[in-house]
């Protein structure tokens, strides 16, 4: 398996290959692809941290990374987004989605940032690392079970001192 930045000829690909992987999670919008297409032109944009798998020259996953801030009172903080992370239905359960995101925080780390957050499954991602973002102080700007927002700290210490409301970009609210 390969894992590479995705280009702009993958675009319709990756579209197509998010729309299948979320059509039948009960807990989705089933609208992940239009929000990549939305994140894509965005400021929150790095294309670096927009990753594709692909077996046999078939791309069969995608993860897609991007900006956002963390506000308090009196600081705003930079940090990530993860979403999606998308495998084709025939090919999950097979580690597919796990590599990618080891690569996305990776390549993340390199960039220079320090934590990412993401809201999704509870039981999933702790195993890479993430935890409870309520245990840092950081907190959603809507109303979700605390078990399924969290966070990972990139580096040592990369959420110390941070605590707030996250800010999505624009884009996630479209």
């Amino acid at each position: 398996m390969l894992i590479r930045q995705e280009s702009h000829r993958d675009y319709k690909i990756v579209f197509n290959l998010i729309e299948e992987a979320f059509k039948t999670e009960p807990f989705s919008d089933h609208k992940e692809q239009f929000l990549v297409e939305r994140l894509r032109k965005s400021d929150a944009f790095i294309p670096e941290l927009s990753l594709v798998a692909e077996i046999d020259n078939t791309i069969v996953g995608h993860i897609l990374v991007t900006k956002l801030k963390i506000k308090s009172e009196a600081n705003t903080f930079n940090s990530l987004a993860l979403a999606p992370v998308s495998v084709l239905p025939k090919f999950q359960g097979q580690g597919i989605g796990a590599k990618l995101i080891l690569q996305a925080h990776k390549k993340a780390k390199e960039l220079g940032h320090t934590s990412i957050v993401l809201l999704g499954h509870e039981h999933y991602y702790p195993r890479f690392g993430y935890k409870q973002a309520h245990t840092f102080g950081i907190i959603l700007p809507f109303e979700v079970p605390k078990e399924n927002c969290l966070a990972i700290e990139l580096t040592e210490n990369g959420l110390k001192g941070i605590h707030g409301i996250v800010e999505y970009p624009k884009e996630f609210n479209e």
